[in-house]
């Protein structure tokens, strides 16, 4: 028999059991404020609430942009997911949170609890990809995710990968997750990408950026093989 594939590695489970949580109380309205600090103690602040709602300003140019079968990867509770099947796209959502695929699959989304850098369908043939919501700090080595969705790509496949404004700064290792509950800190890999620095990443992933585009205050690019 083989092994059984590895979600979430053990150092990292505090952090999944805080991410579920803090999902949890978002989708029951309760609010539900997560911070990520990094190694140099500066503090990343996101209210899981964001991800819970079925719309957020910005969202259509990316779901706009999924013209065929997409891949959400860290798809959360389903919202894009579940937008793309409403315009009558192919889409499906993976997240190693069972908390986010249960939420996903509630508002009818498509949605596989699965690891990026695990065994996936598809592989190879996907027509997009979908990194949002910060996604490209999955694994805390874009290089790394980067490749890995090259890889994922159909030939003439698309990545749409959302950014933190240029200027702000890239970082990658690990982090800290806190959530305002009084629950302790947890480690987790991590990081964040400025759209400034996005190019090199691009090139050692033998990716290159074909646009950038903002839209309500987001950052956001455009990758395919080359």
């Amino acid at each position: 028999m083989s092994a059984p594939t590895v979600i979430c590695p053990p150092d990292e489970r505090a952090a999944l059991d805080t991410f579920d949580r803090a999902l949890r109380r978002a989708a029951a309205g309760v609010p539900s404020l997560l911070s990520l600090r990094d190694a140099d103690g500066n503090e990343h602040r996101v209210d899981a609430a964001d991800w819970c709602r079925a719309y957020r300003p910005g969202d259509a140019g990316l779901l706009d942009r999924c013209t065929g079968a997409t891949l959400d990867i860290g798809c959360g509770p389903g919202r894009l997911t579940s937008a793309l099947l409403g315009r009558g796209r192919k889409a499906l959502g993976i997240d190693v949170s069972a908390a986010a695929v249960r939420l996903a699959r509630a508002r009818g989304a498509l949605a596989l609890r699965r690891d990026v850098f695990g065994p996936l369908p598809g592989h190879g043939r996907w027509e997009h990809l979908l990194l949002a919501d910060g996604n490209l700090g999955i694994g805390g080595d874009p290089a790394a995710l980067l490749r890995r969705c090259r890889d994922l790509l159909a030939p003439d496949g698309q990545l749409h990968a959302e950014l933190e404004p240029p200027g702000t700064g890239s970082w990658a290792g690990t982090a800290t997750l806190h959530t305002t509950d009084g629950h302790a800190a947890a480690p987790l890999r991590w990081a964040q990408v400025a759209a400034d620095d996005l190019a090199p990443l691009a090139r050692a992933a033998a990716l290159t950026v074909l646009s950038t585009w903002t839209e309500e205050g987001r950052w956001f690019a455009t990758l395919a093989a080359g």
